[in-house]
């Protein structure tokens, strides 16, 4: 897949915001400190385009990432970040809840988890409200350059472990550093965009 262009092109907290047209989205979700922004402009081909912060909990909005002007990145608040209020915290769990259950041109999600630990409660709960809703679910698993060798077969079997992944559930090590699986995600979208068209 050829990046040609790349656009944020809506900043929402609500329905009434989204984009008005309906290309397919994509929608990443993640803990605050899991890379997604890195993730972002690892598959846009963009150094800084999606600000990378020190401080995790930036993102509080859902920002609308116009593709190549054929689908969305939609990117949301990451969650598990103990320094955002509990009221602010359930406010952007509710926006994200909105969104799932409202937008039909939603494709599919990216759940990013952290390859170097065991998935959080967080990430569990969050694998589990999207099969609820039968939400096609990719778990991609970032910073995978961090973990030797010898480590990683026993690290994915956690992984697959405790979210309770099946064979067929898609699981793809991840590395903004090396780009490994950048090609494997680009496989996914261009296969969803073809099915769309």
């Amino acid at each position: 897949m050829k990046i040609d262009s790349v656009e944020l092109n809506k900043i929402a907290v609500r329905q009434s915001q989204y984009p008005e047209e309906t290309l397919p989205e994509f929608l990443l979700v993640g803990r605050s400190n899991v890379g997604k922004s890195s993730f972002i402009n690892t598959i846009i081909m963009r150094k800084n385009f999606a600000h990378t912060s020190s401080k995790p909990g930036k993102t509080q909005t859902l920002n609308f990432y116009l593709i190549n002007k054929l689908f969305y990145l939609v990117d949301v608040p990451g969650y598990g970040y103990a320094s955002v209020g509990k009221d602010k915290s359930k406010k952007m769990g509710l926006m994200i809840e909105e969104y799932l259950k409202s937008r039909g041109n939603l494709t599919s999600v990216f759940l990013l988890i952290d390859y170097r630990h065991k998935p959080s409660e967080d990430d569990v709960l969050m694998f589990e409200f999207l099969q609820y809703y039968h939400i096609k679910t990719i778990v991609v698993a970032t910073k995978y350059d961090k973990v030797n060798a010898s480590n990683r077969v026993k690290q994915e079997k956690l992984i697959r472990h405790t979210l309770k992944l099946r064979e067929n559930d898609k699981l793809i090590p991840f590395s903004s550093i090396t780009k490994k699986g950048r090609e494997e995600i680009y496989r996914i979208i261009q296969d969803e965009l073809n099915e769309v068209e």
